[in-house]
This record gives C-alpha cells, sequence and structure tokens, in this order.
C-alpha cells in the first residue's frame, strides 16, 4: 500500500475488547530513522496539500487528508498522557488488551516498558502495533515487555539476515533486535510483516526467514507488495523511493504469496497484501461462489457505474458480469488511492447516470462531480459503503466463512444503495 491504513482496519474488525492507544511520533523522526524501502522517506511535509476526502466539509481539507495521510502526528506524547489515555477508556467501558501503536515505532518510545509495567499491573494484556524492533537494543527488553503482559506483537521483519536489516531498515543493533523477535516468538502471538522487494528479500532469502519464523515459533506471515510507483500508490509525490527497483507487477506478487503459502502454509498463516490470502480467498473471495453470485445480482434492481482500481477491477467485473451495472478502472492499484487526477482520465462516455466511486478515495466530493460531470451531464456522484472485501491484514484472522459472511453483506448494502440511487431498470 501507500500507506498504513492499518488503524482503520482494526476499526473495522479487530474484537472491541482491544483499547487501541495511539503514541503519535512520525515515520523518520520516531523510528530510528528512515528504512530504505519506507513508503514515507523523500515526502516533501513543508507545506502539506489537502486532497480531499470524504471527511471534508465545505472546504478542501481535513485533519485526515492533509496530515493523517501522511502521517504527520508531531512528537510522541509523554508517558502521563499515553497512561491518562488509558485511563478515561476504561471509565466508559471494559477492555482485555491494550493496542499500543504509534505512527513512528512503538519500539522506540522511550517510556515503553513503563507503560507497559503500568498496564500489565491493571490485569491487561498488551499487544504491540506494527514495530521493526530496531529499538530494542537489548533482548533483556523482550524479556521485560513480556513479563509486564505482552503477548501480541506485529513485528516488521524484512529479513532475518542481520546483513540485509542493516542495510534495509538501517538497523544498527540487527543480531540483537532479531533476538528480540525469537524471544517475541517463543513466548507471543507474533504476527511478522515482510515487504518484498525483488532481488533482495525475495526468492531464497524469504525461505530462508520464513524457515527462521516458523522455526522460532511465529503465528503468521503477511508478505507486502513493495510500491515504488504512483499507481502502486505512492500518491505524495514521493515516488520512486528506490531508484532502479522494478518491483512485482500485481500476478506476479500473487504467483510468490501463491507459492509460499503452497510450501509453508501448513506450518504458518500466509497472507498477502493488498492481494490475496490463499486460505480464504480473500479480498473478493465472493468472485470464486458462482451461486452466493446469482442471489447478488438477482437483488439488482437498478443501473450504475462502479469506478475502481486496478487489483479491485477484475472482480468487481467478474462479480456484476451481465448486470446493468459496469466497473470501469483507473490506472491505481489500490481503489481506496484513488485521487482527483485519476478521475480525470476515466472516459465519461463509460459513466451511467449513478456513478460509486471508492469510500475512502481522496477527493473531495464537489471535485469529484466537477470532474465526472465535466461534459455537461448531470450524474449523481455518491460514495460506496467502506469496505466491500478485506485484505491479507485483516482476512489472516478471519475463517473462510466469516470472510465470506462479511462480504455477502457488503455487497448487499452496496445493491441497496445502488436500487436506491441508481436508475431503475
Amino acid at each position: 500500500m501507500g500507506f498504513d491504513d492499518s488503524k482503520h482496519d482494526n476499526d473495522i474488525l479487530k474484537s472491541q475488547s482491544q483499547l487501541l492507544v495511539d503514541l503519535k511520533g512520525e515515520p523518520g523522526k520516531n523510528c530510528g530513522g528512515f528504512c530504505k524501502f519506507c513508503y514515507f522517506k523523500k515526502v516533501d511535509n513543508s507545506n502539506p496539500t489537502p486532497f480531499g476526502c470524504k471527511n471534508c466539509t465545505f472546504n478542501i481539507g481535513c485533519d485526515y487528508c492533509t496530515y493523517s495521510v501522511r502521517e504527520i502526528n508531531g512528537d510522541f506524547i509523554p508517558l502521563p498522557l499515553a497512561i491518562q489515555q488509558i485511563q478515561n477508556a476504561l471509565f466508559f467501558q471494559k477492555y482485555d488488551k491494550v493496542n499500543i501503536t504509534s505512527g513512528g515505532d512503538v519500539s522506540f518510545y522511550p517510556n515503553l516498558e513503563e507503560l507497559c509495567k503500568y498496564i500489565g499491573n491493571m490485569g491487561l494484556k498488551i499487544h504491540l502495533g506494527y514495530t521493526s524492533g530496531k529499538g530494542f537494543n537489548s533482548i533483556e527488553t523482550a524479556k521485560n515487555l513480556v513479563d509486564y503482559g505482552v503477548d501480541e506483537v506485529t513485528f516488521s521483519v524484512f529479513s532475518t539476515n542481520p546483513k540485509l536489516r542493516k542495510e534495509w531498515l538501517y538497523d544498527k543493533n540487527a543480531e540483537e533486535s532479531l533476538k528480540c523477535l525469537k524471544y517475541f516468538c517463543e513466548n507471543c502471538d507474533v504476527h511478522c510483516a515482510i515487504i518484498l522487494v525483488p532481488g533482495i528479500n525475495d526468492g531464497e532469502e524469504l525461505r530462508k526467514t520464513i524457515n527462521d519464523l516458523i522455526e522460532w515459533g511465529a503465528h503468521a506471515v503477511i508478505l507486502m507488495r513493495f510500491a515504488n510507483k504512483t499507481e502502486q500508490g505512492l500518491i505524495l509525490e514521493n515516488a520512486p523511493i528506490v531508484e532502479g527497483i522494478e518491483t512485482h507487477n500485481i500476478e506476479e506478487f500473487k504467483e510468490i504469496v501463491k507459492k509460499t503459502f503452497e510450501e509453508f502454509g501448513d506450518k504458518i498463516r500466509i497472507t498477502g497484501t493488498p492481494l490475496y490470502d490463499p486460505l480464504t480467498n480473500a479480498p473478493f473471495a465472493l468472485s470464486y461462489e458462482e451461486r452466493l453470485l446469482k442471489k447478488l445480482r438477482n437483488k439488482i434492481k437498478s443501473e450504475a457505474t462502479i469506478i475502481t482500481g486496478n487489483i479491485s477491477y477484475p472482480f468487481l467485473k467478474n462479480i456484476f458480469k451481465d448486470t446493468p451495472i459496469n466497473v470501469v478502472k483507473v490506472n491505481k492499484d489500490i481503489s481506496d488511492l484513488i485521487t482527483a487526477k485519476d478521475l480525470k482520465t476515466v472516459d465519461l462516455n463509460e459513466l451511467k447516470d449513478t456513478v460509486f466511486i471508492p469510500p475512502m478515495a481522496f477527493v473531495h466530493d464537489r471535485i469529484a462531480e466537477e470532474i465526472l460531470n465535466r461534459d455537461g451531464k448531470d450524474r449523481m456522484i455518491l460514495r460506496g459503503i467502506d469496505k466491500l472485501s478485506v485484505d491479507g491484514e485483516v482476512s489472516g484472522i478471519l475463517t473462510k466463512e466469516e470472510v465470506l459472511e462479511f462480504e455477502k453483506n457488503a455487497f448487499e448494502e452496496l445493491i441497496e444503495k445502488i436500487n436506491f440511487f441508481g436508475k431503475p431498470i
């Protein structure tokens, strides 16, 4: 992806018994420095220009599409403020676990051990959200964190080869951070993320890394495609991140996920993002279920156009095959990262009177209407529903039946919206 939207996914599908505590912090500043492949590297934040989004009101620009998309969060919050967040939340609701997250890297939070000790003393378990481990200088830190109640860790591994971590993560203490990872794997539920850079940590390096993770006791691995071009998700005008790297295309990446699952899937959970999950067929597992598709198609009573991206396009085209709903794509892999520039490339002749754009698209509603009606027609431009499917970051904690149920409900909601706003057939 072009940026980490895991907090949004957590809001939708993570257990409601987890309290999310955001320590703030920013990429490059509160993480020990940019990793070589970091999506936020080379971004100019001196004068951020808002994209516009569904959260904007009358004016173009809000905190989300101006600052959050760039992870402009300010420095880490002080320990008393983090504790106050927890106290305030617990006053209104009961939680079983605290998910500690950050726009930087939680392993660099200077009071992490004190915070975890405080949480543990309250009888709550702890999830360390998305850390590279670069801030762990000693295995004693990992031992203390586990003693204080950490029982779940999301760890950005890249490779278990310390030389590669030093070169690509700029991990000065690669051997120690890997020792901490191993200890977490042995004592916690560890979800490992591996951003795949062609010719660097794929192939045999990937096989060795996954073998190590299996031996250590990791619970799951998600393979993440490295984005190096605007159409792959780099919407902050910072492409390419690494010169001379030709990243895996969609089908190549899917094949890597498939082969990795076939080799290791009986020992460890394997998923991929932005696609796919071989165990559940997400995203868009519905596209493989003709019986369910027939029932959905029979509910369609109006016509409309859906604008989407490269990855969703073939799935949506199949799902709405032989219906009055046509699907149009732009050259952006991730639908939620479509911008006004992408909408300007759409052939208006392909659009019907009612047009749905991705709900999270980075474009103001008024601008989207202007762009898609610039031929003088008066089309109704609407946003779809928030999530039609899930990618490997979420499907990895779900069963195939749960994914299908989620998608069935989501598409039924979308079809209801189309039937209400679309032109009846």
